[in-house]
């Protein structure tokens, strides 16, 4: 009798194919299992001096950041700063990435003397960017010389107003670049065109941190540190490791190494800012993942620039004070209360009016309120992009002016999209799957039929559907605790370097249960092995045992009441009858 399908996942199943004969070249080079080679392969990683390079990276791997364009005089332009006493001001994005930054710079250069201070505009008041008004702030002040962190690759008429007022400006940026470029003193982007730099996927914060090695570097050839400490920049590492990870870029060459050796400095870091917001995280005294980065700190930091203001969070993060670090994480913690009920309540709304503006056929989703914050829509962006699984634009109206934040989908390469759109956009800017533009009320409808033209055109059916990139698959008897803890040297996990992802087919449920938030907690038996398994919010599965099933699953020890046993963490199943 021919077995037949129950329940269909609403996923597409796509299994890499193996490459056998790299999979042994691999492994035996390497002395790791063929399963371990394969999930290198699977992320690009073919050759055996770059696995042996990515298995075992350290600091000593960091290239020189004088290969980046415009770095040289860039590092130039601020010594001459130091020597000569310049007002510094730094400027820089309200999220993590851009907090992260500022922080790091700023304490970089209070180190070595410097005259300087810091600009963070406000979300809802001034948005994203540069903007005239806090240029000629800075102007009057007696600032001299501009390092954007974040942001600026995009701000031509900002920069030549700077320019007009006697400031020189260095843009360190990492967002993709427009055709073409402001004018600005040097501009630091591994993006730009003719930049030898080889790694392209630097975070904000990554760049920034460049600088600074190349700034030690150059006071250190100058003899400046002889009578001075030398700053040692491992310690900078917690906050590089928070921007990267927020900023959701590849975990991959640089950044891998920053977020490998940043998340063991915030597992150990001193600093008062990170001890008080890992207090309130819940999280102190316990190892730091790269998931308890992305889902506890750094949305907490997040909301200082979503619903308060962004210095909060370089307030905390430079803070020297664990009394005042312990207040400001208060008031962090606070607003990201906050910033979860109102991305409640526009979920809500927003998932209304999706499921009216879906008619058959439609590949897009642009969606505007007055009612929104114009701080949380990108979060919901998200959560609506992922729901119904297309292009997403939430905009936040205000005085005729439209705030959005958009955000992708695997097959829709969301910068150049908008780029089509730009005719109808005030201003716009971005990465591959998110991003921010500004738009007049009028042209929203026009904006939302062009966006969907767009969509239609890049995006097939098949586009359209979820697909889940599983690495392999194996017989559960195969899944051993050797094997878990040689898969755990390919953490950090994150963007493009995904959690292993394995399936397993031809599976019988011997037990089962609903656990907690309605979690599904089963055994699961293949020729005489048995493995538990848990599947997050899957509780309303129709199953009972002796039922047949293929899972998807990243494989883990679980560690519960001083026992430890090899348990499935469920990502999706096939039931058959």
């Amino acid at each position: 009798m021919t077995s037949s399908l129950r329940y269909q996942s609403k996923k597409r199943w796509r299994v890499r194919e193996p490459d056998i004969v790299l999979q042994k070249t691999l492994a035996a080079s390497l002395n790791i299992s063929t399963i371990t080679s394969q999930l290198l392969i699977n992320r690009g990683i073919s050759d055996i001096e770059q696995a042996g390079r990515f298995l075992s990276s350290t600091l000593s791997d960091i290239r020189s950041p004088l290969g980046m364009k415009g770095m040289k005089e860039g590092v130039e332009r601020v010594l001459k700063a130091l020597h000569d006493k310049e007002k510094i001001a730094i400027y820089g994005d309200y999220d993590v990435d851009g907090i992260t930054s500022i922080s790091i710079l700023l304490m970089f250069l209070k180190s070595a003397g410097a005259n300087v201070s810091y600009y963070i505009p406000e979300r809802i008041a001034e948005g994203y960017g540069l903007n005239a008004d806090a240029i000629s702030k800075l102007a009057e002040r007696g600032v001299t010389l501009l390092i954007t962190v974040d942001c600026g690759i995009s701000d031509h008429a900002e920069l030549k107003l700077a320019k007009e007022l006697g400031m020189d400006v260095i843009v360190t940026d990492h967002h993709e670049v427009p055709d073409d470029l402001p004018h600005a003193y040097a501009i630091i982007n591994p993006k730009q065109s003719g930049c030898p730099f080889p790694f392209k996927n630097l975070a904000g914060v990554g760049v920034a941190f460049n600088m600074i090695i190349a700034l030690r570097a150059a006071l250190r050839d100058e003899g400046f540190w002889k009578e001075k400490e030398v700053p040692n920049l491992k310690e900078y590492l917690d906050l590089v490791a928070l921007g990267t990870i927020a900023d959701v870029v590849p975990l991959v060459d640089e950044n891998r190494i920053f977020v490998k050796y940043g998340l063991m400095e915030l597992t150990a870091s001193t600093k008062p800012g990170i001890i008080a917001l890992k207090e309130i995280s819940g999280l102190n005294d316990v190892p730091i993942n790269a998931g308890m980065v992305g889902y506890r700190l750094a949305p907490r930091i997040n909301a200082a620039g979503r619903v308060g203001k962004g210095a909060d969070g370089v307030r905390l993060l430079t803070s020297e004070n664990y009394d005042e670090a312990a207040s400001i994480a208060k008031l962090l913690d606070d607003g990201n209360k906050e910033r979860q009920g109102l991305e409640e309540v526009i979920l809500r709304e927003a998932t209304e009016m999706a499921e009216s503006a879906l008619i058959p056929g439609r590949k897009s989703l642009v969606l505007a309120s007055e009612n929104w914050h114009p701080g949380v829509i990108g979060i919901v962006a998200s959560r609506i992009a992922e729901k119904y699984y297309r292009p997403t634009v939430m905009i936040a109206l205000k005085n005729k002016i439209g705030k959005g934040s958009a955000r992708s989908i695997h097959s829709f390469m969301l910068y150049e999209g908008l780029k089509e759109c730009s005719h109808l956009l005030n201003e716009f800017g971005g990465h591959d799957y998110a991003a921010g533009l500004s738009i007049s009320e009028e042209n929203i409808e026009k904006f939302m039929d062009a966006f969907e033209r767009v969509a239609s055109k890049k995006l097939t059916d098949e586009d359209m559907v979820p697909e889940i990139d599983i690495d392999a698959t194996m017989d559960l008897n195969d899944i051993t605790e050797d094997l878990i803890k040689e898969l755990d040297n390919l953490a950090p996990f994150g963007e493009a370097n995904p959690e292993p992802l394995l399936c397993s087919t031809g599976q019988r449920i011997v037990d089962y249960r609903v656990v907690g938030n309605n979690h599904l907690k089963m055994k699961v038996k293949q020729c005489g092995a048995v493995r538990d398994a848990i599947g997050f919010g899957m509780g309303n599965l129709d199953i009972s045992p002796g039922i047949n099933l293929d899972t998807a699953f990243t494989p883990q020890i679980n560690l519960w009441n001083g026992g430890k046993s090899i348990q499935l963490k469920l990502k999706d199943v096939r039931i058959w009858e």
